[in-house]
């Protein structure tokens, strides 16, 4: 198994590169093959390896993956999630019959104080 984060950092040579290799193992994946040949070495295939990268698309330095490394992966979007319905959520499953309204306010006190008090470590705001 490996994870590979802020894959698009790398150069869109070793991207190439990258694509082709794991397209090997893939490949004997697929065809249900024992063995696979990377770089010359004959090499013993885990059937349950997987890859699996993260990438921050659009910031400076990045690079575009390739098509053919896009077509190797599933693209997953992750989103800041939508913290005062989680709050609201968590306040309603204890009984709070305002727990909308009481979502949004602990969200906007929460965001008050990541903003104005200590960045110390030990604040998880």
């Amino acid at each position: 198994w490996g994870c590979f984060d802020e894959f698009n950092r790398l150069i869109a040579e070793v991207l190439s590169v990258c694509s082709t290799q794991y397209k090997c193992i893939l490949d004997s994946l697929v065809g249900w093959r024992p063995t696979f040949t990377l770089d010359g070495a004959e090499l013993t295939l885990n059937r349950s390896v997987g890859a699996y990268i993260t990438m921050n698309p659009g910031y400076l330095g990045r690079t575009p993956l390739p098509e053919s490394l896009k077509a190797l992966f599933r693209p997953v979007t992750v989103v800041v999630p939508d913290f005062a319905l989680i709050c609201e959520n968590m306040l309603m499953s204890e009984g709070y019959t305002q727990a909308r309204l009481l979502g949004v306010k602990f969200i906007n006190l929460y965001t008050l104080c990541g903003d104005l008090l200590s960045k110390a470590k030990h604040y998880d705001w």
